[in-house]
């Protein structure tokens, strides 16, 4: 993996105590994020990467020079932060901001604990109202958006059909492929359009039966929430990583920006130009890490909520900017499951800044919507 540079004062410790049970999103992404430190090294972040950051052995005062870091586990990935510190704000109130956040995204969101806002309300009778959180009532109103606006290609309600697949918390163990009438049952038991949810009120209405799954977009949310947690304690330059989903705010230490790169799922092509990410993030969904296979078929773990299938086209991976992490990791999300023929059109109509790698018979290809052209070459 990528070098690391023991600048300023560092910390590594786990989001929580005990490690957090997870909250997997779309983390399978082949692309590598790449970023440098401000040695200039550059540092690569892999959603599945089990690396460690050196720990400061003796605490002293953050130096205001140095780009300063903390790092840890959740989600059943890594999380870490670099920035800025002229401040002097100390490491543990600044790690335990970060932690806080995180573990409000698990303690709503996570379809792992049974104990979660989501869960509870998965396991409701039908006919309950429940009130949400702030948090919990942005990330469903994101996820309702963009569903709306791709017809279902994303869709908080899928849990039961990635289930199916052998994958999530509720994973179906099988050796086989699900079966049509199982596949059916499913999608009749799901879909967005049976959501009651009221935007205004910041309630949610549980029909009977419905089962919310926001692995497709909460990760995003947590790098979000992160930034404005840190940002209320007073950090201006940060650059927020969880399972290598980014976001960057500010500056680095000397003023230059907080720069990402985007390297291809093979060395065939290669990496793209550096990316500036000044109020902005990216996340990134591919198809390496999480897949199945049976009787001589092997699926990805991205399921079409609107078939019910895995998707089949020949998508490598796609990135998406935006200046919220989280609508990047839906975008992301929806055109995963579009693939490159509907995603670029999509990307296009609504100015979505998004990179694609397809695999083709030629070899790996490259192709970029308007808006990515449009700010990593501006």
């Amino acid at each position: 993996m990528a070098r690391r540079e023991h600048q300023g004062q560092q910390d590594h410790r786990a989001a929580s105590q005990g490690a957090p049970p997870e909250l997997r999103g779309d983390s399978g992404s082949h692309a590598l994020i790449s970023t440098e430190n401000s040695a200039g090294t550059t540092l690569s972040f892999a959603p599945n990467w089990r690396g460690s950051y050196a720990n400061a052995t003796t605490p002293r005062l953050a130096d205001p020079v140095t780009l300063q870091h903390i790092g840890g586990e959740t989600m059943g990935t890594t999380w870490s932060v670099r920035f800025g510190n002229p401040q002097m704000i100390g490491l543990d109130a600044v790690r335990a901001s970060a932690a806080h956040a995180l573990d409000r995204v698990i303690a709503q969101m996570s379809h792992w604990r049974a104990d979660s806002d989501l869960s509870r309300y998965n396991q409701a009778a039908a006919g309950s109202v429940h009130a949400l959180a702030p948090e919990f009532t942005a990330v469903l109103r994101c996820a309702v958006q963009w569903a709306e606006a791709s017809d279902g290609a994303l869709d908080p309600t899928v849990g039961p059909l990635v289930a199916l697949w052998g994958f999530g918390p509720d994973a179906v163990a099988s050796a086989h492929a699900p079966d049509l009438r199982a596949l059916h049952l499913a999608r009749a038991a799901g879909g967005w359009r049976q959501l009651r949810f009221n935007a205004a009120a910041a309630t949610l209405e549980q029909p009977g039966g419905l089962t919310l799954d926001f692995s497709g977009i909460a990760k995003g949310f947590a790098v979000d929430h992160v930034v404005d947690s840190l940002k209320a304690l007073g950090l201006v330059d940060l650059l927020v990583e969880v399972g290598g989903e980014l976001r960057g705010v500010g500056h680095r230490p000397g003023g230059t920006p907080w720069t990402v790169q985007v390297a291809a799922p093979d060395d065939s092509v290669g990496a793209s130009p550096p990316i500036a990410l000044t109020d902005l993030a990216i996340a990134t969904s591919g198809d390496r890490w999480h897949q199945r296979e049976s009787a001589g078929r092997r699926w990805s773990h991205t399921i079409d909520p609107r078939t019910g299938e895995p998707v089949a086209h020949g998508l490598a991976s796609v990135s998406v900017l935006h200046a919220e992490c989280m609508h990047a990791d839906a975008l992301a999300t929806v055109l995963t499951v579009l693939g490159p023929t509907k995603g670029l059109p999509f990307a296009n109509a609504h100015g979505v800044a998004a990179l694609f790698f397809e695999r083709t018979p030629q070899g790996l290809q490259a192709s970029a919507s308007r808006g990515w052209h449009e700010r990593v070459h501006a």
